[in-house]
């Protein structure tokens, strides 16, 4: 059966990225294993929460990485929020409704579980009030996403 992976272009040895986002992944597992004598990583392949990406350094690109793809992380607390937006904000900037890019440029996406709850609620003037909320949010804030739902 086929598998799908993103497949990740960095224009930097791996090492760097590696580290960082298995610094913010408990579970993180990093199957290429860094040796500071063989030079530069060029390809790696890292699991995060489960999820296997393959990376490359493959050089600068004029493509780089866009909001177009981002990487799609479901928490479900405020707590798990608040710890990744953080941390996979440091070095990068926020973004709206949830968004940001991290230091190398890619995207994610920080999103609690209970907003797709919200959002798909068969009350849709409910489901609007707690969408309009998100609009106005950076990082998400559950009690504010809720109090909204339940004006």
């Amino acid at each position: 059966m086929p598998t799908i992976t993103p497949f990740l272009w960095f224009d930097t040895d791996l090492r760097g990225p590696l580290a960082f986002y298995s610094s913010i992944f408990a579970d993180a597992a990093d199957a290429t294993p860094p040796d500071p004598d063989q030079g530069p990583v060029y390809s790696a392949t890292l699991t995060l929460a489960g999820q296997q990406l393959m990376l490359l350094n493959g050089g600068p690109t004029h493509a780089g990485f866009s909001e177009s793809i981002s990487l799609f992380v479901s928490v479900s607390t405020q707590d798990e929020v608040d710890v990744l937006w953080e941390r996979l904000c440091d070095g990068g900037q926020p973004g709206q409704c949830g968004w940001l890019k991290d230091r190398y440029g890619l995207s994610w996406q920080i999103v609690p579980t209970v907003l797709g709850e919200l959002l798909g609620s068969s009350d849709r003037a409910r489901a609007q009030q707690a969408m309009e909320a998100m609009w106005t949010m950076q990082k998400l804030d559950i009690a504010a996403l809720r109090a909204a739902y339940d004006r």
